[in-house]
């Protein structure tokens, strides 16, 4: 990544880090080498304060994204009041690929939980950029599959498995940032109990039976605003076995451009 393509100011010690956090994704280390430059250099870094909306459902596609510092709250408003969370997107997950690929307006919001910093690479240039590299759109298809296959897997869980599988399923690929963190797994996560019973489509207080049941095995320990993993072998088993988890596949190494 160019340094001027990062502002130097008020982040002028953050460059290496975000470097790192992007490494870290099992997808981004994967892909050929000349796209991975090309998201760095027309990516631009975009800093929303806590409750700012990146986009919007039904907002026009603006391209593809990728968390470098904070987090997001993708998911939609009701039209009861009530709203509904599908993901915490937290540092080094990329997002945006299904609107880049069909050109359609964004199926949900996405906001920003507490400071929160992004690196958006732009429609359009990275269409251009694709339109003469088009060999780099299965790269794009990787990611948009491995969510995919996440997302049957959650249907499927709905009908079959019990809370506290599915709560310590969803905690274990949270840590391990939904199948693209394959090392160094978070072991913290600043998951409000709120939030994690949005995403579970369950109420607080059923959110909050399963957690104490697992902290009760001595698999996590709750603390305010955020839980720790004390065994992520054990909510691996308790999930549902390691068969469950959706890793994105690496691209080829191989440079076609």
């Amino acid at each position: 990544m160019h340094d001027q393509d990062i502002p130097e100011a008020p982040w002028p010690e953050a460059l290496a880090a975000w470097r790192a956090v992007m490494w870290a994704d099992t997808w981004f280390a994967g892909i050929p080498p000349s796209l991975r430059q090309a998201l760095l250099q027309l990516g631009r870094v975009q800093s929303l304060g806590p409750g700012r909306a990146l986009f919007g459902r039904g907002q026009a596609a603006e391209g593809l994204c990728c968390v470098l510092e904070g987090a997001l709250r993708v998911g939609a408003v009701q039209a009861d009041g009530s709203e509904s969370v599908l993901a915490f997107v937290e540092p080094g997950q990329w997002f945006g690929e299904i609107s880049l690929i069909d050109g359609q307006p964004r199926t949900h919001d996405a906001t920003a939980d507490g400071p929160t910093t992004v690196l958006q690479v732009p429609q359009a240039a990275l269409l251009g950029w694709l339109a003469k590299y088009p060999a780099h759109w299965q790269a794009i298809a990787q990611l948009a599959c491995a969510k995919l296959r996440m997302l049957f897997g959650v249907i499927e869980d709905i009908a079959h498995r019990p809370l506290e599988a599915r709560l310590a399923k969803r905690l274990w690929l949270v840590a391990h940032g939904y199948g693209g963190r394959t090392s160094a797994p978070r072991t913290t996560l600043r998951l409000p109990q709120e939030q994690l019973a949005l995403m579970l489509g369950v109420s607080r207080q059923s959110a909050n039976k399963a957690l104490r049941a697992l902290e009760a095995r001595g698999v996590i320990a709750l603390r305010y605003g955020g839980i720790d993993l004390l065994d992520l072998a054990a909510l691996a088993v308790l999930g549902g076995g390691l068969g469950f988890i959706g890793t994105v596949p690496a691209a080829r190494e191989a440079d076609t451009t």
